[in-house]
């Protein structure tokens, strides 16, 4: 059953179309990647889906509910790992992740034991006392994506997870990513066919 189908999805940008009658099925818990190059309106894509942007036309359905009609129905079960990195750099790693948990409402007690178990899943546990602004490029994106998951959604958007990473840091990240199949339904932007493959 596919818990996410966009139905003929547009966006324009005065006469620029950004986004043109996309349509297309993701199955509950599959691994999904919109592949282009820069400017080809994967962005503006997720921007549509998690109700950052309207659609110009057309529709997509969130686990059967729609994101022109239902979305403040749909934001409780996805969350997203931006291109920019969202992180607050003056606190903690730990305490990055206590904070998005309480958001989300979780009780303190949930909160760091959320936060504990995604240091551990993210190998961010010896880095658990440093600020987050003190992080490398790969160990803050870890960060941005593990405070997308602390909240248990039923999918996840990583817009570009892997930009402007070294090699070994892309390597690292992809081996966390694959362990998230089947677990949750991901949806990712990428211009490297390498990755996709």
């Amino acid at each position: 059953m596919s818990i996410i189908r966009l139905k003929n999805l547009s966006k324009n940008f005065k006469e620029r179309k950004a986004v043109d009658n996309l349509s297309l099925d993701i199955e509950k818990g599959e691994f999904f990647a919109l592949l282009g190059f820069n400017g080809a309106g994967k962005t503006t894509t997720i921007k549509m889906l998690t109700g950052l942007l309207e659609p110009s036309s057309g529709d997509a359905y969130i686990d059967g509910m729609s994101i022109v009609s239902d979305m403040d129905n749909i934001k409780p079960i996805l969350n997203i790992s931006p291109q920019e990195t969202a992180v607050a750099p003056n606190l903690s790693v730990y305490d990055n992740l206590v904070f998005i948990a309480k958001i989300y409402g979780f009780s303190d007690l949930e909160a760091r034991e959320k936060a504990s178990s995604m240091l551990k899943k993210f190998n961010l546990d010896s880095r658990k006392k440093d600020k987050a602004k003190k992080l490398s490029g790969g160990l803050m994106r870890r960060l941005s994506i593990a405070m997308a998951l602390i909240t248990e959604p039923k999918i996840v958007f990583l817009d570009e997870p892997t930009l402007g990473l070294d090699v070994r840091a892309r390597r690292e990240l992809w081996y966390i990513l694959k362990g998230l199949k089947g677990e949750v339904t991901v949806l990712l932007t990428t211009h490297y066919l390498e990755e996709v493959e």
